[in-house]
């Protein structure tokens, strides 16, 4: 279950652990420790029956050391500040870690996206846009789709910030349809690095891809890419939950034909030849690569100890929380962070950028091709570290190389004395 007002005290323990590792400068940590801004709107929409309705929203832009800030948009019925500000922290360290010129933003809208009609849904949109247009642009802050946003909504926030601002500037946003200069293997780029960096892993650690088991909780845009891409590294996806259900089967499922199933009835639920499992029997089936895809802390104190996987990899942000971590660890289970696990998708965000300052595109194989060099190159960076004996744990190592890119950059900035 998710804890109220924790996530960012969380990202916090994170650091400091790394922090302590590498004996980081305290000013460095000092800089980081709350965010540069958090912009709290409220968005006035009418409704399709005439009514006003009031949503309120949050913008947080946590550190721009390394570049612009840069990071996605959830809709959720959930959204708050503090998850928001911990998401934004995440952002800054993912991008350091990758080596993208980003700093780390994100933002959230409180609303349920289900109970809006598709102009209900557009006019909040806009609404959000014009209320953040003072503190986002190309050079500034860019954002992406996050939960319950999607290209087509990207599209109506370039619209609305051409028309506030006057010009048309498709850079202001990544993961915006095709058409309007949005990069090619974005949709899939998150699931795509989970794939490279697990099978990075798999060479590293010694672990046969081919014929691995590997459960997958969350069917959204991350968790059927990586079920995909896995499957077609010769991965047995035995077991996949969505938010109304799951299946699982020992001899393996097609994630191809579950898409199929689930854009069909709108559920992973009654796939042929499957039996039901709930998301919290898949947290603890016996497999060689769990894959936590859905929301954060779904790893806890309380469901830990029962996990019985090799590896998990976390496609979701936060799904560990730190108490989870520690337990893990004494079990001998392999964590690869969230940080690289899934930085697939801010990384082709980061193409599109640059596709959009240059009007010059790329084909959907220099995509892929720039993207597994980028989450090799990082997953090396972090193995390195971690072999050292400094990082005591894959998330540690990650933390601390983010955090060394962070401190030359505050350096070379003269942000902090030396």
């Amino acid at each position: 279950m998710s804890q109220p007002c924790r996530h960012y005290e969380v990202v916090s323990q994170l650091v400091e652990k790394a922090a302590i590792a590498m004996q980081l400068d305290p000013q460095v940590k000092e800089l980081l420790r709350e965010p540069m801004r958090t912009l709290t709107v409220s968005i006035p929409v009418k409704m399709d029956d005439h009514t006003v309705k009031v949503f309120k929203a949050f913008r947080c832009q946590h550190n721009n050391v390394l570049g612009p800030f840069k990071g996605g948009i959830r809709f959720h019925h959930q959204a708050d500040e503090d998850e928001v500000k911990s998401l934004a922290a995440l952002m800054t360290y993912k991008c350091a870690l990758v080596g993208l010129p980003f700093g780390g933003a994100k933002g959230g809208v409180l609303c349920d996206p289900s109970q809006l009609s598709a102009g209900e849904l557009e006019r909040l949109s806009r609404g959000f846009v014009r209320a953040i247009a003072p503190i986002i642009g190309p050079d500034q802050d860019i954002p992406a789709p996050d939960m319950n946003t999607n290209a087509k909504i990207m599209g109506w926030f370039v619209d609305e910030f051409a028309q506030v601002r006057g010009v048309y500037q498709p850079g202001v946003v990544t993961g915006k349809p095709v058409a309007l200069g949005g990069s090619q293997g974005r949709t899939e780029a998150t699931g795509r690095g989970i794939m490279y960096v697990t099978r990075e892993a798999a060479t590293a650690f010694g672990l046969e891809l081919k014929g691995a088991t590997a459960a997958i909780q969350g069917f959204g845009n991350v968790g059927s890419y990586a079920a995909k891409f896995l499957y077609d590294e010769g991965c047995k996806i035995i077991a996949v939950t969505d938010i109304f259900g799951g299946v699982y089967d020992p001899s393996g499922i097609d994630p191809y034909q579950l898409k199929e199933h689930e854009l069909k009835t709108g559920s992973v639920r009654g796939f042929t030849g499957t039996s039901p499992i709930s998301s919290q029997e898949l947290l603890a089936l016996k497999c060689d690569i769990l894959i936590p895809a859905a929301l954060g802390n779904q790893l806890t104190a309380e469901n830990a100890g029962d996990v019985k996987c090799e590896w998990v990899v976390e496609a979701a942000n936060g799904p560990t929380t730190p108490e989870a971590d520690e337990i893990l660890q004494r079990k001998g289970i392999l964590v690869i962070p969230d940080i690289l696990a899934n930085a697939g998708g801010v990384t082709v965000s980061y193409f599109e950028w640059v596709q959009n300052n240059y009007s010059y595109y790329w084909s959907e194989e220099e995509v892929d091709q720039r993207l597994e060099k980028v989450m090799a190159d990082a997953f090396d960076e972090v193995y390195e570290t971690y072999l050292s004996g400094e990082g005591t744990t894959l998330r540690v190592a990650a933390y601390m190389v983010a955090l060394q890119r962070l401190a030359k950059a505050m350096e070379a900035r003269g942000w902090v004395t030396t």
